[in-house]
């Protein structure tokens, strides 16, 4: 019972703590005055008030968390963010949105999906489009990595919500000694960049409410945009070479970004073998995108092709989810390769979804070995990164994961054609949620309001599913994680 009771006061912590973000929107009514506050005002005191409620007759039990206390911590605030995330959406005069709609425009935004229900953004109030975009912030880099930093005087491992939060294989590094002070320094990072994305932007020729809110979708590697259009709206090559730039920023790592910062080196990047493939990968992508799409007479100049292809190719494999244009109409082939490279995703670390470059790396390497060994059975050829062997429990997961995003996929896939989807909405539907993507094919492809309601939430566990990285949400389901 007093596990329960110290997950309860965390959970009424961090609820009162995310009903504050609820207030900020209400600010942006007050300067342009076009409606909206009094559903985020409601909201607000409905989430503070619950969050109090629950921590309230808790709030004197401390104990330090274990490892399942912290998954079950991240589950659990997550389908609860997700619950009281929805509700200004919900009781917002515009957009009017059933429970069900609001549910998956909350979660695509605090997952960084980018997948939407909504038509008609460009007449939203400022309030909602502020929202949304400060839904895709926060999740970027994790609300519990953030509560971990400024909340010290949570009285529990920190550690614990650290590595069930933080999406990558290897969770175990620390930039600093402390827990906090690393929250911390990612947190910094993330507040840097996302300050010079929106600088850029501005002088690249937005306003500052479109500056800000898009550098919000950009380094959380998100995807909403203020327009149905997305970044076509802007009709500004400029635009998207900025936007590249920092959707491909935001797809590395943000460790490694500290890590280049404190060394005031660029060598750091070059050093680091995941950076490098996803570098590779993306170059080459771009490379064939933009070719095909030259070769197809797509468009007349290979600088138009070069342009609108790459910036495909980067927002999709960030997992980003922005749109420069309607791809799903260019040669069949561009948007399947779409498809598959968001499946990869960015670096371990960043903001991206997907299955992350390091693991990508890590099966390839398990495959070359394995033909080796067809060659040379009796060998011993360890598997690095870089200069050191991975420990072969790594690898092993690696595997695991690889099997149950695979079965998940195959699952749910069937479960959505079940429900009446295409085999090319469903399939593409899933990749876009279940890799934090955004943009899907098929009847998808314009936005997912025509999805029918109950595929809809089978669409929302796939965003929790990977935006939690599986084995976070999976753990909770088995009977051994309950077990004292």
């Amino acid at each position: 019972m007093k596990r329960i009771a110290v997950v309860q006061r965390i959970l009424g912590i961090l609820l009162m703590l995310f009903s504050s973000t609820m207030l900020v929107p209400v600010a942006v009514d007050g300067i342009y005055r076009d409606g909206g506050a009094s559903a985020f005002v409601i909201a607000f005191l409905i989430t503070v008030l619950t969050g109090f409620v629950m921590w309230w007759p808790v709030r004197g039990v401390k104990r330090d968390l274990r490892m399942r206390d912290g998954s079950l911590v991240v589950v659990l605030f997550w389908f609860v963010l997700s619950v009281f995330g929805a509700i200004p959406l919900f009781i917002a005069d515009q957009p009017w949105m059933s429970f069900t709609d609001a549910a998956f425009e909350a979660v695509s935004g605090l997952t960084t999906t980018g997948a939407t229900v909504i038509v008609g953004l460009d007449s939203l109030p400022h309030s909602v489009l502020w929202y949304r975009e400060q839904l895709h912030w926060l999740g970027g880099m994790g609300v519990i990595v953030l509560a971990v930093a400024v909340l010290p005087m949570l009285g529990v491992g920190g550690m614990q919500l650290y590595r069930a939060e933080t999406p990558g294989p290897i969770k175990d590094a620390k930039l600093t000694p402390r827990i906090t002070e690393t929250a911390k320094a990612l947190w910094f990072v993330y507040l840097g960049i996302t300050v010079l994305c929106a600088g850029a932007y501005w002088l690249g020729g937005m306003n500052v409410f479109d500056a800000i809110t898009q550098a919000f979708g950009t380094l959380a590697t998100g995807g909403f945009a203020n327009y149905d259009a997305s970044m076509a709206h802007y009709h500004s090559d400029l635009l998207l070479i900025i936007s590249m730039f920092f959707m491909y920023v935001s797809g590395t790592s943000f460790a490694l970004h500290f890590t280049a910062w404190r060394a005031r080196s660029f060598f750091s990047y070059l050093g680091d073998l995941e950076f490098r493939v996803y570098t590779y990968i993306m170059l080459a992508a771009c490379a064939v995108t933009s070719v095909t799409l030259y070769l197809h007479h797509t468009y007349a100049s290979f600088w138009n092709a070069l342009v609108q292809g790459s910036f495909q190719v980067v927002s999709v494999m960030t997992d980003t989810g922005f749109t420069s244009t309607n791809f799903s109409i260019w040669p069949t082939f561009v948007p399947i390769l779409l498809m598959l490279i968001a499946c990869i995703g960015g670096c371990a670390g960043s903001t991206s979804g997907g299955i992350k470059i390091v693991r990508f790396a890590l099966l390839v390497k398990q495959g070359l070995r394995e033909l080796l060994r067809v060659v040379h059975p009796n060998a011993e050829m360890p598997i690095k990164v870089g200069d050191k062997a991975v420990p072969a429990r790594v690898v092993q997961g690696v595997w695991g994961f690889f099997f149950m995003y695979v079965a998940g996929y195959a699952v749910m896939a069937l479960l959505l054609m079940a429900l009446g989807l295409s085999g090319l909405t469903a399939f593409s539907t899933l990749a876009a949620c279940i890799n934090n993507m955004g943009p899907a094919l098929g009847q998808a492809a314009a936005n997912f309001s025509s999805v029918n309601p109950y595929a809809k939430w089978v669409l929302i566990f796939a965003m929790l599913w990977g935006r939690l990285e599986i084995f976070t949400l999976l753990v909770v389901f088995t009977p051994a994680f309950w077990r004292q």
